[in-house]
This record gives C-alpha cells, sequence and structure tokens, in this order.
C-alpha cells in the first residue's frame, strides 16, 4: 500500500477497535472497575505490570490482586503498614513483587497527590526518560533483585511495551470510551506505542518495521513512522496493529 492508503487504512481499523467492546477482553477493564483517579491509577499500573501471557490469566490474576487491595486500591496502599500479602503468583510475578510495588505506591502518594503530579515534577524530558525516573523512585523502597525485571528501562534497549500500554491507558482522550485521559502533564503526542508481540508482526507485515527484534530501536523506528501519519496521536495506532493481529489474523 502507499502511505496515504496505508494511513487511511489503519485510521479506520484504529477507530472501529477504539469502542467500548474493545474494553470486554482487555485488562483495561479492571481499571474501568473503579471512578476515582488515584484507584484507577493504581489498578492500571498493577494490571500493565503482569499484563503477559494468556489475556484471560492476565484478567484473573489483576482480578485477584484488587481482592488483596479489598477493592479500593488507593486507601490500601495508603493504610498499608508492611504486614505481609495473601499469596500471589502470576507467573514470575509474586507476593514479594506486590508487597514492593505497594511500598513503593504507598511513598509516591505521600510525596504527590497523584501519578499525574509526580511526572509533572520530573520536568521537561521524553516519556522514556520519565519511565525511569519512576522506575528509579519505585526502586529506592526495599526489593528483592529479581522484583526488578518487572519495572522496565527504556533507556537500556527496553520497548517497556507494560509501562508504555500503562501511559497510554492514563493519557490518552477519553471520549472514545477506552482509554482515561486523566494524566494532563504529558501530551498524547509525546507517547510510545506498547510494542509486543501482536503490534510488532502487524508493523512488519506492513512494512511499517523493519527490525525483527522488538526492542527500543524497533519501538523508536515504529514511533517515527506512527507520528508521520498522525503527529497529534500516533499512539491510536496501538488499536488498529493489535485489533488486527489479535481479532483478524493479520
Amino acid at each position: 500500500m502507499k502511505q496515504a492508503e496505508l494511513k487511511a487504512f489503519l485510521d479506520e481499523k484504529a477507530a472501529y477497535y477504539e469502542h467500548p467492546r474493545f474494553i470486554e477482553t482487555d485488562p483495561i477493564q479492571i481499571p474501568h472497575q473503579f471512578h476515582h483517579k488515584q484507584d484507577i491509577e493504581i489498578a492500571a499500573f498493577l494490571t500493565a505490570t503482569i499484563a503477559w501471557g494468556n489475556r484471560k490469566s492476565i484478567l484473573n490474576s489483576a482480578q485477584k490482586m484488587m481482592t488483596i487491595l479489598g477493592g479500593t486500591p488507593h486507601d490500601f496502599v495508603m493504610n498499608y503498614e508492611m504486614s505481609p500479602l495473601p499469596d500471589f503468583v502470576h507467573r514470575t510475578f509474586k507476593t514479594a513483587d506486590l508487597t514492593f510495588l505497594c511500598q513503593g505506591l504507598q511513598r509516591l502518594y505521600q510525596n504527590f497527590p497523584d501519578m499525574d503530579a509526580f511526572f509533572v515534577a520530573q520536568g521537561d524530558g521524553t516519556v522514556a526518560e520519565k519511565i525511569c525516573a519512576f522506575r528509579d523512585f519505585m526502586l529506592l523502597s526495599p526489593h528483592e533483585k529479581r522484583s526488578e525485571k518487572h519495572l522496565s528501562n527504556p533507556l537500556k534497549g527496553s520497548a517497556a511495551k507494560r509501562l508504555n500500554m500503562f501511559f497510554r491507558w492514563m493519557v490518552r482522550d477519553a471520549k472514545a470510551g477506552v482509554d482515561f485521559g486523566l494524566w494532563k502533564g504529558i501530551r498524547p503526542a509525546e507517547l510510545s506505542l506498547p510494542l509486543d508481540v501482536h503490534t510488532g508482526n502487524v508493523a512488519r507485515k506492513l512494512k511499517l518495521l523493519k527490525r525483527k527484534q522488538s526492542d527500543r530501536k524497533a519501538l523508536e523506528a515504529l514511533d517515527a513512522r506512527l507520528r508521520k501519519m498522525d503527529p497529534k496521536d500516533p499512539v491510536k495506532y496501538d488499536f488498529a496493529l493489535f485489533g488486527l493481529g489479535v481479532f483478524e489474523k493479520f
């Protein structure tokens, strides 16, 4: 396809898949259970953190986490007194990892009214740099070395799929009824695509991406192509690429 044809095709697919029906099978349904900004942030972050593997398993595990947090994530985090949490396992993510993240979130909300304020306080910089600042802040809490792998480091070559997905959820406009549009300190134009197996494979088939690895270099190349199509909201194409891969087996 020529560039104009490809853009028209992806615009159509993005509009089709960015619809409330998308929520029915997607992990974003977990934060959609909540109404307060801080509850949504915490539910979204924890859900995104374990969003790899079978989607049904992700949803079941994320719901278990919300149950552990008593259905009130922000209140739980703020009142958490380091008592042992119930056993929790999702693939390689375990109770110790959830404990560590709850401790880090508690310290964040003790210092900032919400996550949006935390990222505003980081000043100018790319989303990748802000992700790294968040990672560094969270890692100040006591943790096992193994827990560090659950917070990706884009400045060390990671595409940071799960954290970029979390940012998409929080930043992009809520008018379509899928993402939340809660954060005002980061613009949609700054976001990076949550690059995973599905979006990467579809992007390669459409010749938007040449690199075989789904790493930071691949993400930067794909971001550049998508920003040419829509400089203000390039990550809307996540819906198109993901939908084509998962639902249409493109």
